[in-house]
């Protein structure tokens, strides 16, 4: 038993200790919504990941690679999820680890609370009101090393730091911030990561097979096959706003979504805007084949509590036909899931827009259709934020079938911003969020 367990909830380690990783679980009670007339979207049931501390998780799969997880237990599944083929079975993957940020002389650092984390694919199963893990696949190099969360390249991502922002840690050209995941035919699995952005091919034991990144990036000194096969222009990406969705298509091609607009031509222009950017992915070709631009809703239409236009995102992206993608739309409070169908005519791939020396922008268009640029048109199936029992900040949606849709939240590793994220004896002061699996049922279907 861990000796850093004082002054956590009781339950985390006095049962988990010794627990073979594939039993792993906890339990939490179902929630259905009662009351809720017909013909309007309604929870049908909530399932919650118990107290798992991330040292004993992490150390399962990869022995020694955590020597102390503060305190933490394992959250960040949510990233996204994807169907595992069974009933109440999915695929999950883990954010880069715990992080957060504090602000020293009035610049913010990003922490890394344990550094030795390496992200994983996770299958959970949902049954009742309890995620199981069923097993963990860490995401590794091509030698088998733990390829971490931390940030690749000093002066194009954030500079990591330790729990207390107080000492700077080494940059890791290996790591990864993954967030989307599929999983092909062949078994093998593809993910997306907001750093490059990239876009990742592993195997089914999570080796990392190939990392395509933009054109010009120049990462070096990856244990790793590292391609540039994405547009250039996607070297503009906010930090911390790469690729964040992923969906794979009936015909196996992958469509990867940039989580805000670019900054382009700067920060301010990508702050502003409402339009970001899809790419569709051959995986026969390993090429972009396709581009498109995409049109937020205003902030206030998906969030009536927002006013600050950079907090929409896209997080999620799912295939509900050969060239139609439901798109989640979200602040950290709200979200809303739209359809769009991917058409020829939509397409901008090469155009003028991926030239970032034009002027004004794709990003700094007030009104881009009126500009000529084909943006693709959507309808809006559910507003989740209107539906009582949805968590806030869902960043991972699985159709389960015609009628239902499976929601998982990022819980940050129970974290939160600040010195006050942990205690003086430096343990994880948990935010109480857990990660929760809920089911949406939708009256009139996709």
């Amino acid at each position: 038993m861990s000796p850093y367990a004082a002054g956590r909830r009781s339950v985390h380690r006095s049962v988990a200790a010794g627990v073979p990783l594939a039993l792993l679980a906890a339990l939490t009670v179902t929630g259905t919504a009662v009351g809720v007339p017909s013909g309007e979207a309604r929870v049908t049931g909530s399932a919650t990941l118990g107290d798992i501390p991330l040292g004993t998780f992490s150390n399962a799969l990869l022995p020694g690679t955590v020597g102390d997880d503060r305190g933490v237990d394992l959250g960040g599944i949510g990233s996204d999820i994807y169907p595992a083929g069974r009933k109440g079975e999915f695929w999950t993957v883990t954010d880069r680890g715990p992080n957060g940020q504090i602000k020293v002389a009035g610049e913010k650092r990003r922490t890394f609370p344990v550094p030795g984390f390496d992200p994983a694919i996770v299958r959970i199963r949902v049954s009742g009101g309890t995620v199981k893990v069923l097993d963990a696949i860490p995401i590794t190099t091509s030698s088998g090393k733990p390829v971490t969360g931390l940030s690749n390249q000093k002066g194009r991502d954030e500079a990591p730091y330790s729990y207390d922002a107080s000492t700077p840690l080494s940059y890791n050209p290996n790591g990864l911030d993954t967030e989307g995941i599929v999983r092909a035919e062949d078994g093998s699995f593809w993910l997306v990561d907001e750093y490059g952005p990239s876009l990742i091919h592993v195997s089914a034991r999570g080796k990392i097979l190939t990392r395509y990144v933009p054109k010009g990036l120049g990462l070096t000194g990856a244990d790793y096959r590292v391609v540039e096969a994405l547009p250039a222009v996607l070297l503009h990406r906010k930090i911390n706003r790469g690729f964040e969705g992923l969906a794979q298509l009936p015909g196996g091609d992958l469509v990867m979504a940039v989580q805000s607009p670019l900054s382009l031509p700067d920060t301010d222009a990508g702050e502003e805007s409402l339009t970001t950017r899809l790419l569709r992915f051959s995986t026969k070709k390993r090429a972009v084949t396709a581009e498109y631009a995409y049109r937020f809703d205003p902030v206030s239409v998906v969030d009536p509590s927002e006013d600050d236009t950079s907090e929409l995102k896209i997080s999620s992206v799912v295939a509900v036909g050969r060239d139609r993608l439901l798109v989640e739309e979200r602040t950290d409070k709200a979200a809303r899931l739209q359809v769009v169908k991917l058409t020829r005519g939509a397409d901008i791939l090469g155009d003028k827009w991926d030239d970032d020396t034009t002027s004004p922008s794709l990003e700094q268009l007030d009104d881009p259709a009126a500009s000529g640029v084909p943006v693709l048109r959507k309808r809006l199936v559910v507003d989740l934020g209107t539906v009582k029992g949805v968590p806030r900040k869902i960043e991972g949606v699985a159709r389960v079938d015609h009628d239902t849709l499976a929601l998982i939240n990022d819980n940050d590793f129970g974290m939160t911003d600040g010195p006050e994220a942990f205690d003086a004896q430096g343990r994880l002061v948990d935010s109480g969020i857990e990660t929760t699996v809920t089911n949406v049922r939708l009256p009139r279907g996709i």
